[in-house]
C-alpha cells in the first residue's frame, strides 16, 4: 500500500486527528498568550522582574518534554490535562520575552504625550503601548505556535490528542505493514498544519498591524 492509498483509506481518522492537533496547539497558544502578556505587563517596567520572568520561562523550556510529561502524569493523569499544561508552559517563553521587548521598546515621548492629553495609565497601556507592542507579541505567539506543533507530537506519550499517536504507533511498529506510512503520514501532517497556521499568522499581522508600524 502506498502513502496516498494509506491516507485515502484512513482519511476520516487522520482528518479528526489533524483537527484535534491544531485545536490543542491553538487553544494552548491562546492560554499562554493571556498568561504571557499578563506577566509581561506586570514586569516590563522592572529590569529585575523582567530578567526573573524571562529566566523562569527559559528554565521551563530546558526541561525535556518527555520528562515534563512524565512528571505531570502521576499528578493529573493521562490525556488532555498533561498535554495542555505542558504546551502552555513551553509556549510562555517567546510570548513573555516578546511582550517585555515590545512594551519596553515604546518611545517614552509617545506615552508622555498621551499622558499630557489626559489619558489614564490604563488608557496609555491599552490604547498606546499594547498596540505598538502588538507586532512583537504576535511574533512571539507565532514562534510559540510553531514550537508547540512539534511538542504536541510528544504529548502522545501521555495519550494526548492529535497526530502524535500516528507517529508513535508507526515508530513502535517499525518493520510491520504500513508502519512507515503511518509515521510518515503523521509527520507530514504536522508539517502541513504548521505551514497552514503560519499562513494564518501572516494574514492576522496584515489585518491587525497598521502600515505605519509595519514600515
Amino acid at each position: 500500500m502506498t502513502v496516498f492509498e494509506y491516507v485515502a483509506d484512513r482519511w476520516d481518522r487522520l482528518y479528526l486527528q489533524g483537527l484535534l492537533h491544531a485545536s490543542a496547539v491553538v487553544q494552548c497558544t491562546i492560554i499562554a498568550a493571556v498568561l504571557g502578556v499578563g506577566i509581561g505587563i506586570a514586569v516590563y517596567r522592572s529590569p529585575v522582574g523582567s530578567a526573573l520572568a524571562t529566566a523562569l520561562a527559559s528554565s521551563i523550556l530546558t526541561i525535556p518534554s518527555f520528562a515534563l510529561l512524565g512528571l505531570l502524569i502521576p499528578v493529573v493523569g493521562l490525556g488532555t490535562e498533561p498535554t495542555v499544561i505542558a504546551l502552555v508552559l513551553y509556549a510562555l517563553l517567546p510570548i513573555v520575552r516578546n511582550t517585555i521587548v515590545g512594551l519596553g521598546g515604546v518611545d517614552p515621548a509617545v506615552t508622555d504625550a498621551a499622558k499630557g492629553i489626559g489619558m489614564s495609565r490604563i488608557g496609555v497601556l491599552s490604547r498606546i503601548e499594547l498596540r505598538l507592542a502588538w507586532p512583537a507579541i504576535l511574533a512571539g505567539m507565532r514562534v510559540a505556535t510553531q514550537m508547540l506543533m512539534g511538542i504536541a507530537v510528544i504529548a502522545a506519550y501521555a495519550k494526548g490528542p492529535g497526530l502524535g499517536s500516528e507517529v508513535f504507533s508507526g515508530l513502535t511498529r517499525a518493520g510491520s505493514a504500513n508502519s512507515l506510512n503511518q509515521a510518515l503520514t503523521g509527520t507530514v501532517g504536522v508539517v502541513l498544519l504548521a505551514l497552514a497556521l503560519d499562513g494564518i499568522y501572516v494574514l492576522i499581522a496584515r489585518f491587525t498591524v497598521s502600515r505605519g508600524i509595519r514600515a
